[in-house]
Formats: C-alpha cells, structure tokens, sequence
C-alpha cells in the first residue's frame, strides 16, 4: 500500500463526518503504475522559477518566460516517469552509480556522519533523503534509456563532422585562451596558526598532482570551492579574464602545467592548464567535439520525441480535466476516468438461465438407440470414438470414394 494512499486514508479515517473531509492529495494523471499528483507539478514549478530567477529573470520577464515553460512541466513529468518505467523494463541496474554519486556528494559536504549526512541533504534539497536518492536514480535511469534506446542509433559521418568545419571556418577562430581546473584551500575565518596550516595542505595536494595524481579527484576529494563537485572544472579564459597574478602564470604555461599554491582573498588557490588554445583558427581535432555536439543535438530532439511519442502510445494513460500533456500522441485517448462513475453491469433472471442453458448445450451426450428402444449413452471419449473400428459399417458403400 503506497504511502500516498496511507495519507488519503488516515484522513478519511479521523474525520467524523462527510463535511470534515479534506483533499489531502490530487492525482492529476495516471501513467502506467504510476501517478503525477498537483502537489509535484506544483514542486515543479517552484524548482523552474528558482532556476529562472538564478539566470537574471525577473518582474514581467520572469512571469511570461515561466508562465510559458510551465506548459511543458505535466509533459516532462510523464517523460520521466515513461523513461524510468522503460529503464525497469530493460532491467538496466543503476544502484552502483547511485551509490557512487552519493558517495561524490557526501565528500564534499564533508560531512561524514551518516546520519548527519541525511540531515544534510534535507536542508540542502527541502525534500527526504529517500526522495533525492530516488530522484538520482530516476534520472540516471532516464540518461541510461536515451542513450542506450535512442542515442545509440543515431551517427554523425566523419565526412560530416569534416563538411561542417570548412563551410564554418570564422565560428572557429579563436583567441588565445586557456581551459583551467582549480584546487581552493579556504582561509576565511581561520586564525594565522590554521592560515598557515591551510598553505601546508596546499603545497602538499600541488606536489600530489605533479607526482601524477588526478587533478580532477583530488579536487572532488579536497577543494573548498563549488567547482569541486565539476572535478574543479573551471571553464575557459582568455586574457583579460583573469586577475594578473594568475594571468602572468598561467598563459606562460603549457598544457598540464600546475602550479604552486597562489594566495588570493579567500585562501590557497592551486591551478592546473587542462588545454592551451592558441590565438587563430582552431584545428578540427580542437573543435570535433565541438562540432559533433552542433550536428548530434538537431538529430537527437525529433528521435527523442517519436520514441517518447510511441511510449504514450503504448502505456495507460488518464490525464484529468483541466491539465495538458503538450507531448501527447496523436489520437490517444487520455480522458479521465471517475470510477465513481462506473456502473456494473446487470441482467435479469432469465437472461442469465438462457445464458446457463447455452454454455451447457455442449455437455448434452450423443444418444444411440439400441433394439430395446432405450437410449444408449456412449461414455467413450472423444479420442476413443475416433480410434473406433465401429464408423465403417455405417458409410454405405455407395458412399464410399471411388479409388483407382
């Protein structure tokens, strides 16, 4: 029994009479096993007018771009739920990856109680620890389905990729830039004592990385930045991005290079240079994935959406009056349906005798009526009638097939 319905029904159980009941929930669509109910559209929402506001969004801006992609919102809740149900279907596994992005997660709370850890994750994401770990997996199966069930089949030729680049030469010349991975060791609130411990640990993880250990790990693993949870992914710079200390040493450096712990206001900042791009046309090898993505993305939309469409298709699916799915299929029926308006169907007395009476005619054995004009039942069965010698006194010969 789902805890949803558990809620629905305490509530009607604590009330006394019809007038004190209340909507505790309202499923707004059913997809499969699954339901969609109003107070996840709602959440939704909430999420997508966060994320709005988090680009620059705002007054009557804010509200028509929000009000526009909340269309979208019930469509993209019944994608989910078709692709996850496809991931269950295909038995693909999932559980390692969870525990491992958890796993990323928790080591850069730092936060290395367990318990505390959940407490952790409440405060961070306003929902359960149960919750967030099943929205992981829920989205780390949908990535699992596109790719293996709709990006797997799709290619872009060489000859494409290599088309695309000299019909758009000017979109790839560059200046000189460089893409940076970042370690930060914070100092903020620390007494000199700590300060100085903190330049200790710095130099310690720069001589690590230069031994030939992963950037990008011990960034997860040690960086007091937000950059951590990206492997300390920085982005690319071109001079004038960056503060001169760190632009004198950085574009003086080759690809690899890292450098020695750099004081800045927050703490110990170490930098390595992931790639070097130099200032002119970039060659293809710089640019290929580049490009893969520019010639894969229009592919995969409309293959996505028939693959999404064709699930629909084929799943149960009630939508209640009053909300959209801006993805339905052509000419699924969706309407809700009441059960409360369902009616069991009825027949009288005498059309279920003649009902009886017709089922039974098959059961009526075939009679013989031997010389004491009695009727004789022949109780052999079916198979032994057919194997019988008996038949062939009773076709006249005249009967019979004429044979050559």
């Amino acid at each position: 029994m789902s805890p949803k319905y558990l809620l629905g029904l305490f509530a009607l159980v604590g009330t006394g009479v019809a007038s004190d009941v209340r909507v505790v929930e309202e499923i707004i669509a059913k997809v499969n096993g699954d339901i969609v109910t109003r107070s996840e559209l709602e959440r939704s929402r909430q999420m997508l007018e966060f994320e709005l506001k988090q680009q620059g969004l705002s007054g009557i801006r804010l509200q028509e771009t929000l009000r526009e992609r909340a269309k979208d919102l019930l469509k993209d809740q019944i994608d989910q739920l078709l692709l996850v149900q496809k991931g269950k279907e295909l038995n693909i596994n999932v559980d390692t990856e969870v525990a491992k992005q958890l796993a990323e997660i928790q080591v850069q709370s730092k936060v290395t109680d367990p318990d505390k850890f959940q407490q952790w994750i409440r405060e961070q994401s306003g929902q359960s620890y149960e919750d967030f770990k099943q929205q992981i997996k829920n989205n780390l199966l949908t990535r699992r389905v596109i790719g293996q069930e709709v990006g797997s089949r799709i290619s872009v030729p060489r000859a494409e990729v290599e088309k695309y680049y000299n019909e758009h030469k000017n979109e790839f010349i560059r200046e000189e830039q460089v893409f940076l991975r970042e370690i930060l060791i914070s100092t903020e609130g620390k007494t000199p004592e700590q300060v100085a411990a903190a330049e200790k640990k710095a130099q310690a993880l720069a001589a690590r990385a230069r031994k030939g250990e992963k950037f990008g790990e011990l960034a997860r693993d040690n960086s007091d930045a937000v950059t951590a949870r990206n492997f300390g992914e920085m982005g690319t710079f071109k001079r004038g991005d960056l503060i001169k200390q760190i632009e004198d040493v950085v574009f003086q450096a080759k690809k690899g290079f890292v450098t020695d712990p750099i004081r800045v206001p927050n703490g110990f900042v170490i930098l390595k240079v992931e790639e070097r791009y130099e200032a002119g046309l970039a060659p293809l090898e710089a640019v290929e994935n580049e490009i893969m993505d520019r010639l894969y993305m229009p592919r995969m939309q409309p293959r996505l959406r028939e693959f999404l469409t064709k699930l629909r298709q084929d799943a149960f699916l009630e939508i209640r009056d009053g909300y959209v799915d801006t993805g339905a299929a052509p000419g699924k029926d969706t309407r809700w349906v009441d059960p409360a308006q369902l009616k069991p169907e009825t027949v009288t007395k005498e059309e279920v005798a003649a009902g009886k009476r017709r089922r039974l005619l098959w059961m009526i054995p075939v009679g013989r009526k031997p010389a004491s004009g009695k009727p004789e039942v022949d109780t052999r069965s079916l198979g032994e009638r057919k194997q019988s010698a008996e038949p062939a006194e009773s076709v006249p010969a005249s009967a019979a097939p004429l044979a050559r």
